[in-house]
């Protein structure tokens, strides 16, 4: 798979992502607003930067669950109601999303939809609650990315590897959350990728380059805490696995190896 020189990708603030080519960009659970995060995941340890798009483009949003950190309610309006904008999500949550005032384009899971040169598939996730999630694939000649919102480990990297891989770029979650929530019982697993899974699910799913996300934002003990070090850990278990992986700041672009 070669390089596409004319697409760029950025990671955004928290888990978000974008990737763009002249006047589309496909934006991943993107995030501006977070007032409705304090209670659990406490306030971003700084300013949560703009996510405007120039005059004459076009954006389509994708989100991964309904988790207001993955779901910014108040930014996925403006997008469904800017010109050409359009906001994506799995079929089973697109009532909800109506029901706060989103409108969105529901996919049942491998359902593509075309974004101008992207398109966009919903596929397999899993979440440490049990809610509906979903990871995106979004490609366009010479480029195949997939993005993770906040999944823990499960048994369906390998059946993506098979039916979508090789990846350029899986953005993955690397916090290895614990949480503390009323009305479940706390254990001492983690709700989200550790550092190391993260590692281990970009080998199975034969990515190029994994990029960390997810992280180093929230920090809010007892109730959502993030284990020790897990830049670090990453970077560390990825080298030890070959893998080429990277972790850019908020709204730096994405360097990334060509798949062979």
């Amino acid at each position: 798979m070669s390089s596409a020189a004319t697409v760029t990708v950025r990671r955004l603030a928290w888990a978000g992502v974008e990737v763009a080519a002249g006047d589309v960009r496909v934006v991943i659970d993107p995030l501006q607003n977070t007032a409705d995060l304090a209670g659990f995941q406490g306030m971003p340890r700084r300013p949560m930067p703009g996510i405007g798009a120039s005059p004459g483009v076009r954006t389509h949003a994708l989100i991964t669950h309904l988790h207001p950190d993955h779901c910014d309610r108040r930014l996925l309006t403006d997008i469904a109601g800017s010109e050409g904008g359009t906001v994506g999500c799995h079929a089973p949550i697109v009532d909800v999303l109506a029901g706060m005032g989103v409108t969105a384009t529901p996919q049942t899971l491998g359902e593509r939809r075309q974004l101008g040169p992207f398109t966009a598939l919903p596929v397999a996730s899993h979440d440490w609650r049990g809610d509906d999630q979903v990871a995106w694939i979004v490609e366009t000649a010479g480029l195949r990315v997939i993005h993770f919102g906040d999944t823990i480990w499960h048994g369906k990297w390998w059946q993506i590897a098979r039916d979508h891989g090789p990846f350029d770029v899986a953005f993955l979650p690397i916090a290895g959350v614990m949480t503390r929530r009323e009305g479940f019982t706390p254990t001492n697993q983690p709700a989200t990728l550790t550092p190391e899974q993260a590692v281990e699910a970009a080998v199975v799913l034969q990515a190029s380059t994994a990029c960390a996300i997810h992280y180093d934002l929230f920090n809010n003990p007892p109730y959502y805490t993030e284990q020790h070090d897990v830049r670090g850990r990453f970077l560390r278990a990825a080298q030890a696995r070959g893998i080429h992986a990277v972790a850019p700041g908020d709204g730096e672009p994405v360097p990334f190896a060509s798949a062979a």
